[in-house]
């Protein structure tokens, strides 16, 4: 009977849901697992406009956010407006049996708190290691905003029934910084439904008129590293000697405008497309012409530790992958990628070249990482996961 379904509530900050990809997909596997799924995220600026929407079954509650721009004071405008449009919508949405929030910001257990006084259980969907992620924007570790994003992690990691780690790496914070019971975290990787990401016919005329397509995909924030791969281009193209590619950088970020500068005073302008955030469809154009697709996250205290959904969407589509050497990268790539010494971008920019030169390395490489997310890393298994967590939480 549809009244005896258990209800969850997912809360989400920093993208619109179902654009963000990780969220949809629990959205998902909850539905049909016969739970009612409720969202709570900001609205898009081209998709997901609509305030309230139900798609899929799935029932989206949406409210208007403006980015943060200048420094540490955005943020907390941006995050300070999110968390009041949050509580005022879960007042809205009513009891739940789960609220599951998603992180950034380490904000929203102030509103799980408010659920859990009316009998909900609180999961903590750790997407991003905060204070990582503060270092590794601002380099002002120690000062009074940086303890202040630890407190609010340990808050958070306090008041949650249950923990949801996207790695093992991320696992053991919870562990020993959040001090969880083992049998309170759970490892819900990210990882791309296959049947979502498959070849279409390649179209030459993306090549631009040369040989060879680079492609990078992803958020373009200060931390992913879009002017370490530019740099690298810019090597790969002065110091190598190889111009015999063109390069699209896909998606969008608070660094766009200055990576597109960057590109300029690098004179890559000719040789670099900008696309913005694409279509599903457009996606799978640019992703089944791309011969090497790069990974330019530079080695900082999060990227470290974190699994780059980049990663596992180029294996998925079987393209071999050119990365910095960081740990969780390895973790997820194998060898389905090259790894560079850790911000090195001349070394990047040789690996590039090595792939170029040689398309039986390219295959064998992007056959591997299609295995990789087709086995092991699976969304199938990733399901399992979330869903024993849900029967922890409400146990």
């Amino acid at each position: 009977m549809p009244g005896d379904k258990k209800k969850a509530l997912i809360l989400v900050e920093n993208l619109s849901v179902p654009f963000d990809r990780r969220v949809w997909q629990e959205c998902q596997t909850l539905r049909d697992a016969g739970w009612e799924v409720h969202v709570i995220c900001p609205q898009g600026t081209k998709r997901d406009t609509e305030p309230e929407a139900v798609v899929d079954e799935v029932h989206i509650h949406r409210y208007p956010l403006k980015a943060a721009t200048g420094g540490p004071a955005g943020y907390l405008q941006e995050y300070g407006s999110a968390v009041w449009h949050t509580f005022r919508l879960a007042r809205k949405v009513g009891p739940v049996d789960v609220v599951h929030a998603c992180n950034p910001p380490d904000l929203l257990f102030l509103v799980a708190r408010m659920l859990k006084r009316q009998g909900a259980k609180f999961i903590f969907d750790q997407h991003d290691l905060v204070p990582e992620l503060y270092l590794s924007r601002f380099d002002r570790g120690q000062d009074l905003l940086y303890r202040g994003v630890c407190a609010l992690e340990r808050s958070t990691y306090r008041a949650a029934d249950v923990v949801i780690a996207t790695n093992e790496s991320y696992r053991q914070v919870a562990l020993i910084r959040g001090g969880k019971r083992p049998e309170d975290v759970f490892v819900v990787r990210s990882a791309p439904v296959v049947e979502r990401f498959h070849e279409v016919p390649a179209e030459p005329e993306l090549k631009r008129g040369k040989p060879h397509l680079l492609c990078y995909l992803g958020v373009m924030g200060p931390q992913d590293g879009v002017d370490y791969a530019l740099r690298a281009l810019a090597s790969l193209r002065d110091e190598i000697g190889r111009d015999d590619w063109h390069a699209v950088f896909v998606g969008a970020g608070d660094a766009f405008d200055d990576v597109v500068a960057l590109s300029k005073e690098l004179g890559l302008e000719n040789q670099v497309e900008f696309t913005g955030r694409v279509s599903d469809a457009d996606l799978l154009r640019y992703l089944s012409a791309a011969d090497v697709c790069l990974s330019p996250d530079p080695l900082n205290p999060l990227n470290d530790v974190s699994t780059m959904n980049k990663i596992m969407e180029y294996m998925a589509m079987s393209k071999p992958i050119v990365s910095f050497e960081l740990r969780e990268a390895r973790v997820s790539a194998g060898d389905a990628a090259l790894y560079a010494p850790a911000n090195d971008v001349t070394e990047f920019a040789k690996l590039v070249a090595v792939l170029l030169g040689d398309p039986d390395e390219r295959v064998r490489m992007g056959e591997l990482g299609k295995a990789r997310v087709s086995g092991p890393l699976a969304w199938a298994n990733s399901q399992k996961a979330l869903l024993a967590a849900y029967e922890r939480a409400v146990r």
